[in-house]
């Protein structure tokens, strides 16, 4: 299991918004995924996003190991970007992926899965037109 740890700044975050209960997924925000609307190859690796679940998924089922018992889940793919000691954290009003060799994203995005697959069929992009 891939470990990673939640600070206490990001958790605070998380229970304001009635999320410590749900499945989340973290993905490589990269256009390649099933909850990808955004970026391209020019951005992979660089933006992530928390997918918000109602169940866990079976396209997503790799756990990530956290002392404060979150379901947090990813894939193989989306994991290949993150290194040892993984945190997710909030400064300045943002979620931030880190691990300890660098920042990965400083805007880690929210979002709701099912959303996510809505604008999808409508051919809907969350930014840019990708690279």
């Amino acid at each position: 299991m891939t470990p990673i740890k939640l600070t206490p700044a990001f958790m605070a975050v998380l229970d304001q918004k009635n999320l410590t209960t749900k499945d989340l997924v973290l993905i490589a925000d990269d256009g390649g995924g099933k909850y990808s609307l955004q970026g391209g190859a020019c951005t992979i690796g660089t933006n992530f996003t928390l997918i918000v679940l109602d169940a866990p998924d079976p396209d997503y089922p790799v756990a990530i190991a956290n002392d404060q018992g979150l379901h947090l889940w990813s894939s193989d793919y989306d994991l290949y970007f993150l290194g040892a000691g993984l945190t997710l954290d909030v400064a300045h009003h943002n979620i931030l992926l880190k691990d300890d060799a660098e920042l990965l994203d400083s805007t880690v995005k929210i979002a709701r899965g099912q959303d996510v697959l809505d604008a999808f069929r409508q051919g809907i992009k969350l930014s840019g037109d990708g690279c």
